[in-house]
């Protein structure tokens, strides 16, 4: 008798039940504005994954040893933006309920609105840390007010100012950087610099962690749908990432924009793939560590 074939994440096969952190994708690129596919991006990665070891050298930690459940991809509508916005908003909704993380892969930017929604729901004094090659403030795109162009300023919409802190930034409309600049995010350009100082800010309230990954140089991360020359190195971002979910309290994450069809060589799914091992160690060790009263 033949088994099912389920693919999963590698070391994300546990159930849903007994898993701290749930991983879904959200295949959804219907805003992109100069090169799509990251629709692809989840499936790829799971595919690619096996290439990978599920032990950290960095860590010391092993995947093995985790508790989580990789929930497969949403059947989003490409043609109706609020319809899969909806959809997203709903799934993450329910994980956020059953007390669980929910660490969504995109897709374009726009798939973090609702997930990032949906968690201030649950958490209404939610803060957002934001890594980026954009500022993703643009009050509309081409008449559109849900893009990817957007994403951060529809979440600044129910967040309101001080509570978005953004860093790598380094492209956008100069309105964008001068409305930012008067006190709606708190945003810190080109690098990590102020990091720890936001983190320590921010500490003891519940963070979404939204990463676009073109915040990575394109010499290290070319699959990517805008890429942004000057950007960051692999081994910045992950300790970046590892830096918030160690001294905050993380309650739900994302990592979006990757294309895997812009970079034939994989290259692009290796490095998100690292970074994603990376962070689901750290999400668990954290989850685990005893809280203080």
């Amino acid at each position: 008798m033949w088994n099912r074939n389920i693919e999963t994440f590698l070391g994300c096969d546990g159930t849903y039940e007994d898993s701290h952190i749930v991983i879904f994708g959200a295949p959804f690129d219907s805003t992109t504005s100069y090169r799509p596919g990251t629709r692809f991006a989840a499936r790829t990665m799971r595919a690619e994954s096996y290439g990978l070891e599920t032990y950290s050298p960095y860590q010391d930690l092993d995947l093995e040893d985790a508790h989580a459940f990789d929930g497969g991809d949403l059947e989003l509508p490409f043609g109706d933006t609020e319809r899969a916005l909806d959809m997203i908003h709903t799934f993450t909704k329910n994980i956020l309920t059953d007390g669980r993380l929910p660490f969504l892969i995109g897709g374009e930017h726009l798939v973090s609105l609702p997930a990032i929604k949906a968690a201030a729901e649950k958490h209404p004094d939610l803060v957002v840390i934001h890594f980026d090659a954009h500022t993703d403030l643009r009050d509309e795109y081409l008449g559109n007010h849900l893009s990817h162009a957007t994403v951060i300023r529809r979440v600044w919409d129910f967040l309101g100012d001080g509570r978005i802190h953004q860093f790598g930034i380094r492209s956008g409309e100069r309105a964008e950087w001068k409305w930012a600049r008067e006190g709606h995010t708190n945003l810190r350009p080109f690098t990590f610099a102020g990091l720890s100082e936001a983190i320590a800010e921010v500490k003891d309230r519940p963070v979404y962690l939204t990463i676009d990954l073109d915040v990575l140089d394109p010499s290290a991360f070319p699959g990517t749908g805008t890429p942004e020359a000057g950007g960051v190195t692999f081994i910045e971002l992950m300790k970046a990432a590892l830096s918030v979910i160690y001294g905050c309290n993380v309650v739900a994450c994302d990592m979006v924009e990757l294309s895997p069809p812009l970079d034939a060589s994989g290259t692009s799914t290796a490095t998100a793939l690292k970074l994603l091992r990376e962070m689901i160690l750290a999400l668990e060790t954290a989850f685990l560590r005893p809280q203080t009263v």
